[in-house]
C-alpha cells in the first residue's frame, strides 16, 4: 500500500481498480482544514489524464504491473509481434500502445514491455537507438552551410533529418523521443 505521502512523479498506483501513473503532485496545507495532495495522474489503460485532490493519509494499493524482457519479431499491420524471452510465448501489442516508437524498433532486438494482468500497457525503450541509413541524397561538394540538413531513410523505414555529410551505409544515433539526429556511431 502507498500513502499520499509516498506520491512522486512516475510512481504507479491503483485508483478505482485501474493502474495509474502520477504525472504531478504537490502537498497543500490550507490555513483552515486538513492537508491534501494535489495530484495529476494518467490512467494507464485508457490514457485519460485526471487532476484530483486526495486527503493526506489515504492509502492506495500498488497495481499488479510486470515488466518483461521481450524480443521484437515483426510488424503485423495492426500491431507488433513480440516474444517473451523466457517462455517463448508470443503476444501482439496494438499500434496505439507502441505509437511513434514503432519506427525505431529493430527486428530481433530486446525491449521491456509493461504488462497489467497479462495485457500489454507500454513499451519501454532507451532514449536513443543506432540505425543504418539506407537512402539519402548525396552531399554536394562545397556545400558547407552550418546546420544544413537533408532527409535520410533509416533501416526501419523512419525518415530523419541528418547533416549533409551523412551517406548511405552510415550508422547514426537517433533520439527515440524527438526523432533528432544525435551523431555518427
Amino acid at each position: 500500500m502507498l500513502a499520499t505521502s509516498d506520491f512522486k512523479k512516475g510512481r504507479k498506483i491503483e485508483i478505482d481498480g485501474a493502474p495509474c501513473e502520477i504525472l504531478e503532485c504537490s502537498h497543500y496545507k490550507p490555513g483552515k482544514g486538513g492537508a491534501f495532495m494535489r495530484t495529476k495522474y494518467r490512467n494507464l489503460i485508457t490514457g485519460a489524464v485526471v487532476e484530483q485532490n486526495f486527503r493526506s493519509g489515504i492509502k492506495f494499493p500498488r497495481p499488479d504491473l510486470e515488466v518483461r524482457e521481450m524480443q521484437y519479431l515483426y510488424n503485423e499491420g495492426d500491431g507488433y509481434a513480440f516474444m517473451d524471452m523466457t517462455t517463448y510465448e508470443q503476444i501482439s501489442i496494438p499500434t496505439d500502445i507502441v505509437g511513434d516508437k514503432g519506427g525505431y524498433l529493430k527486428e530481433a532486438s530486446a525491449y521491456k514491455v509493461m504488462l497489467y494482468e497479462g495485457r500489454p500497457l507500454d513499451l519501454e525503450m532507451s532514449g536513443s537507438v543506432v540505425l543504418e541509413v539506407t537512402m539519402t541524397d548525396p552531399g554536394v561538394k562545397g556545400d558547407t552551410v552550418t546546420g544544413a540538413t537533408k532527409p535520410a531513410t533509416l533501416e526501419t523505414g523512419v525518415v530523419v533529418n541528418v547533416p549533409l555529410f551523412v551517406e548511405i551505409g552510415t550508422r547514426i544515433k537517433v533520439n527515440t523521443e524527438t526523432g533528432e539526429y544525435l551523431g555518427r556511431e
